[in-house]
């Protein structure tokens, strides 16, 4: 059997970069830097990553400089928001880099899925990353190894940093600090020199205007159209407001001065995901945090009335200071405007139960706008007549009715009460961890105690509600105390103001007869 003769045949093209090994091109060469945060002592680690990155690479003769791709003020995490960090892959992916050289691992990125996503990709195009303080080239046989332990190495890191910011974060909830974007807050600002905060009087009388034009019967759409049309900028400084911003301004707590703290909660510390908080997480009320723009009853009435137009199958409609404020009398239903004749010269709006041709149709007449206006006339004359008579009549049920004392004592005990069982569901937690004992019995204990704090929780809520509805009317009380008290006798022709402030309603009749029941309860026929 003749001598087997083995010859070697010399590589002749490099297996990573598919480069004739005998090539003189030049490795065309970038490099990426990144610092975390906007503090002033990390722009000096940009500058100089930057700086030390452009000379590292133009000082070698076999390397031919590209660019240096930067990302400032942002954290690693994921890769979603780093637009130097995806212009510098695209490039590399579109053939213009051959190798990247960053300062380590955590630079490029701490998530392990990141990190070993982009290597691999980059590895399949040829394309080589050298991390210089961990001396990790993702070509060799060695690098993905390396680049696995690392990457998760920087994720726990990540995952530690995250976790001590987010407690940094309760810790100040719970000791009741408040901060929030006062650049896009409207009516309020922080103090340059206390760092407390204040109000805006310039903005704080547009914050008045919506809550006045709310409680007049316009809804967030009409009002967004009518600040829009006035020309006053949104909190966000643009021409054009939209109906969501005018309802988060209604519903924002810190209007009235005080804070609820934790409203969301971050859920994924890689993802940043946000969520709302659902009872998640603790929250945190500070009540008279800082000075009120709106008064609290006028908060609450605020409240009462988006609960009131958000309750039942009826979508509210306030295209007019008449929507939902006429009722049938027949079905107790509201009227809503219809228009007659809309493509000619006789076109005309007019006011009708909406339930007019549905089901047991109703037998009320339409009215016009012009008519309704006419009978508020007659009526608010007629009320001016007994003027002191009401105004006593309305005190006396704004202190009798709307008071809440009872409700504040039980409001308290039920805080107490909680506070309590709050106590002892930890301390049983924390026998239970050292003692060995009985687990059904500590069970029985355990669940026992939650259901009696359950049920003081849901007993607080309805006695908070409560009290925020008394106020609530109270307020429309003292609103309609000082409007009576302010008009000088007759009016002869429609005020849109006191028909806003003063009428709950006004129920129309088979024969187009108008009862106008006030806010304190009169009821007058027109």
């Amino acid at each position: 059997m003749a001598q087997r003769k083995v010859t070697a045949i010399p590589a002749t093209i490099s297996r990573y970069t598919a480069v004739p090994l005998s090539s003189t091109r030049k490795r065309r060469v970038a490099g990426y830097a990144r610092v975390s945060t906007d503090h002033e002592d990390q722009a000096t680690s940009y500058e100089a990553q930057v700086d030390y990155y452009t000379g590292y690479i133009k000082s070698r003769d076999d390397w031919e400089f590209v660019a240096i791709y930067t990302d400032e003020g942002i954290s690693a995490t994921n890769t979603k928001k780093r637009e130097g960090f995806k212009a510098m892959i695209g490039d590399a992916l579109a053939g213009k880099i051959d190798l990247i050289i960053t300062k380590s691992v955590s630079r490029f990125a701490r998530n392990t899925v990141d990190s070993l996503t982009t290597v691999r990709k980059l590895k399949d195009a040829g394309i080589e990353i050298y991390f210089e303080k961990e001396n990790i080239w993702t070509l060799d046989s060695k690098g993905e190894l390396l680049i696995t332990i690392m990457s998760s190495l920087a994720q726990e890191e990540s995952r530690s940093i995250s976790e001590n910011v987010t407690w940094g974060h309760r810790k100040r909830f719970a000791d009741g600090k408040v901060s929030f974007a006062y650049s896009r807050f409207l009516g309020l600002d922080k103090d340059k020199e206390t760092g407390k905060i204040v109000v805006n009087p310039e903005q704080a009388k547009t914050v008045r205007l919506i809550f006045r034009l709310f409680l007049e019967g316009m809804t967030p759409h009409a009002i967004a159209a009518e600040l829009t049309r006035q020309g006053i900028k949104t909190p966000a400084g643009k021409d054009v407001w939209n109906q969501e911003t005018v309802r988060r301004m209604l519903s924002n707590e810190k209007y009235k001065g005080d804070a609820l703290l934790q409203k969301q909660f971050t859920v994924d510390f890689l993802q940043k995901k946000v969520k709302k908080n659902e009872g998640e997480v603790p929250q945190y009320y500070v009540e008279g945090n800082h000075e009120a723009i709106i008064s609290p009853a006028v908060f609450d009435m605020v409240q009462a009335e988006l609960a009131r137009r958000t309750k039942g199958g009826s979508r509210y409609s306030g295209v007019s200071i008449f929507s939902n404020k006429i009722k049938c009398a027949d079905c107790g239903g509201w009227y809503g405007s219809k228009v007659w004749h809309s493509t000619d010269r006789y076109r005309k709006v007019v006011y009708r139960c909406n339930k007019k041709y549905s089901g047991d149709k109703c037998r009320t007449p339409h009215i016009t706008e012009e008519e309704v206006r006419a009978a508020f006339v007659s009526a608010y004359n007629q009320l001016v007549t007994e003027k002191k008579e009401i105004i006593a009549n309305a005190e006396i049920i704004r202190n009798t009715l709307c008071a809440a004392d009872g409700l504040q004592e039980e409001k308290q005990k039920l805080e107490d009460e909680m506070a309590v069982v709050v106590e002892m569901t930890q301390n049983i937690v924390a026998e239970n961890a050292r003692v060995a004992q009985d687990q059904a019995e500590y069970k029985k204990r355990y669940d026992g105690l939650v259901q009696r704090y359950e049920a003081a929780k849901a007993r607080y809520g309805e006695v908070t509600d409560a009290i925020s509805a008394k106020a609530a009317q109270s307020e429309r009380l003292t609103d309609f105390i000082h409007r009576l008290k302010a008009q000088d006798g007759a009016i002869s022709e429609f005020d849109g103001s006191l028909w806003g402030s003063m009428v709950e309603f006004v129920t129309v009749g088979r024969n187009k007869e108008m009862t106008f029941t006030f806010r304190d309860g009169t009821e007058i026929l027109a």
